[in-house]
C-alpha cells in the first residue's frame, strides 16, 4: 500500500513538473512572438506613410467593419475564458462547448479578414500598390496565420478532450498554453486595430 502511495505521489509530482516546464517553454515561445509582431508593426511604423501615388489608410479602410472584427476576437476571449473555467471544475460538456463558440467566433474573424483583404486586392489595393499597403497585409496576414492556428490546435485539442474520460492535468496544460495564445493574439489584434486602422484614419 505504502509502494503504490509512493508511486502515486511520484507519478503526480512528475506530471506537475512536466506541466510546467511546458508552459514556461510555451512563454519563451510567445516571447519570439512578441519579437516579430513588434518588427512588423515597426516596419509598418516605418512605411506607414509611403503611398506611392496610392490610396491611404482612409481611403481603404471601413471602420465599422474592423470594430466589428475587434468586438467578435474580444468576445472570443471571454468565451474561451469561461471555457478555462469549466476545465478546472472538470466540466468537460461545458468546455466542449465553449470551445465549439470561441471557435466559431475566432472562424468568423478570419472570414471577415480575409473579405476585407479580398475588396481591397479586387480594388486594385493589393499588397504591391504601395509600401504602405505591403507592410499592412504583411502585419494582418500574419497575425491572421496565427489566429487560423490557434482555430486548428482548437480542434486537435477538442478531440482530444473528447477521447478522454474526463478532463486530464495534461488537457489542462494544453489548453492554458493555447489559452496564453488565444489572448495574447486579442492583445496584437488591440494594437493593430489602434495603430494600424485608427491611426491611418484619424
Amino acid at each position: 500500500m505504502l509502494t503504490k502511495t509512493l508511486s502515486l505521489n511520484s507519478s503526480e509530482s512528475h506530471d506537475d513538473h512536466g506541466s510546467s516546464n511546458t508552459v514556461l517553454g510555451f512563454w519563451v515561445y510567445l516571447m519570439t512572438d512578441c519579437i516579430i509582431f513588434a518588427s512588423l508593426f515597426a516596419v509598418f511604423a516605418v512605411m506607414g506613410n509611403q503611398f506611392a501615388g496610392g490610396p491611404s489608410g482612409k481611403d481603404v479602410f471601413e471602420l465599422p467593419g474592423v470594430m466589428l472584427e475587434t468586438a467578435i476576437l474580444l468576445v472570443s476571449s471571454i468565451t474561451f475564458g469561461f471555457g478555462m473555467l469549466a476545465a478546472y471544475k472538470g466540466k468537460k460538456a461545458a468546455l466542449l462547448a465553449w470551445l465549439g463558440v470561441t471557435f466559431l467566433l475566432g472562424a468568423a474573424f478570419i472570414v471577415l479578414e480575409i473579405h476585407e483583404f479580398h475588396l481591397l486586392i479586387q480594388q486594385g489595393y493589393g499588397p504591391g500598390t504601395s509600401a504602405f499597403l505591403s507592410a499592412f497585409f504583411a502585419l494582418v496576414g500574419t497575425h491572421g496565420l496565427h489566429v487560423t492556428a490557434g482555430l486548428i490546435w482548437m480542434v486537435v485539442l477538442a478531440v482530444q478532450v473528447i477521447g478522454n474520460k474526463k478532463v486530464t492535468q495534461r488537457d489542462l496544460t494544453r489548453l492554458a498554453c493555447l489559452s496564453l495564445f488565444w489572448h495574447f493574439l486579442d492583445i496584437v489584434w488591440i494594437c493593430v486595430f489602434t495603430f494600424v486602422y485608427l491611426t491611418s484614419v484619424v
